[in-house]
């Protein structure tokens, strides 16, 4: 059977995304197959469909799914037809330290992704969502939701009390907050719009800055810890930003280096790293996380029954218009497209 499914064309960019179909076979052993309901956008989506990182063939893009099993093929005991599940980023990281090297096996870069009506994949491919979520909500998990529990639960044990600095109001960013905030953890909010960093004071920002009016932002967020420093750092500026980030961190401290929004390089060419070695901090790259940790993640979700924040849908025909969307930063959480 034939279902509708979005394609990028080879090099990618706006006028290479065409509506076409995809067959939806039955699961084998070990599959399941999906209704998919959802997906939620990502910079790296955005990479893939507007060309930036365009594919060599024709893909199905959205690394981002969530839906209903309505098909379970043998030797499959985790699921059954009816359940709520979201996709993996890394279908083959089942646990443990990090096995893969770039997106070669993520859905919608290195193998086709989300962006259709129903998949048949590997179970492993898919968790269950979390309890009384919609497909929409549980869609911003899979990328965004991970790597913001990732960075703050799996590599670096947050603990109450300790202060967590989050950058900007994109999907990692407002995770952060409320995974640090779930966690009894103090909050340093940044972002460029007064009116944003309300809405992020509504979240439980315990303090906010205005990076654009406070250049210095990192020697404020210093002070605001009394001199002691912030304890995790979420980094999604890049080079534009981590200098900042390395005067506030404290001694010992952890930077989670998750984005490249300001570019690939240095700002002059060079980066002073001598911060980090005077302060001993931990910079560590962040790309996602394994199923195990999705699990853990989603159970603590269904503990404390948080919910995510969600911007605007869109139709998923209407996708380039979601991307040029998210071109304009002027939204505040996740963007969905609804199947």
């Amino acid at each position: 059977m034939s279902t509708k499914a979005i394609f990028v064309q080879p090099g990618g960019g706006y006028d290479n995304v065409v509506v076409g179909s995809s067959e939806a076979r039955a699961p084998g052993n070990g599959e399941i197959t999906v209704r998919l309901h959802a997906n939620s956008l990502n910079y790296h989506d955005f990479a893939v469909v507007s060309g930036m990182w365009g594919p060599s063939e024709n893909r199905i893009p959205m690394a981002d799914g969530a839906g209903e099993v309505i098909a379970v093929g043998a030797d499959v005991s985790e699921f059954k037809v009816g359940d709520s599940v979201v996709s993996t980023f890394f279908p083959d990281w089942i646990d443990g330290t990090p096995l893969v090297e770039g997106f070669v096996t993520v859905p919608g870069d290195g193998i086709d992704g989300y962006a259709r009506e129903q998949v048949t994949a590997k179970a492993t491919s898919f968790t269950l969502a979390p309890t009384r979520w919609s497909h929409a909500e549980a869609s911003t998990l899979t990328t965004a939701g991970l790597t913001a529990w990732r960075a703050l639960m799996a590599d670096d044990s947050l603990k109450p009390g300790d202060t967590v600095l989050v950058q900007g109001t994109g999907g990692v960013s407002i995770f952060a907050l409320q995974f640090a905030k779930m966690a009894g953890a103090t909050v340093i909010a940044t972002s460029s719009s007064d009116e944003k960093l309300e809405r992020l004071k509504a979240l439980g920002a315990d303090h906010v800055i205005n990076y654009r009016k406070d250049t210095h932002w990192g020697e404020t967020a210093l002070a605001l810890t009394g001199g002691r420093g912030v304890d995790h750092i979420i980094e999604v500026g890049g080079p534009a930003t981590l200098e900042q980030s390395m005067i506030a961190i404290r001694v010992g401290g952890h930077i989670s280096i998750i984005g490249i929004l300001s570019g690939v390089s240095g700002v002059s060419g060079a980066m002073n790293f001598v911060p980090m070695l005077v302060k001993q901090a931990r910079l560590q790259g962040v790309l996602v996380g394994s199923r195990s940790q999705q699990q853990d993640m989603i159970r603590a979700i269904n503990a404390n029954g948080m919910r995510p924040v969600i911007d605007r849908h869109f139709p998923l025909t209407d996708i380039v218009e979601a991307f040029k969307y998210q071109e304009t930063n002027q939204h505040f959480g996740k963007i969905i497209l609804d199947i």
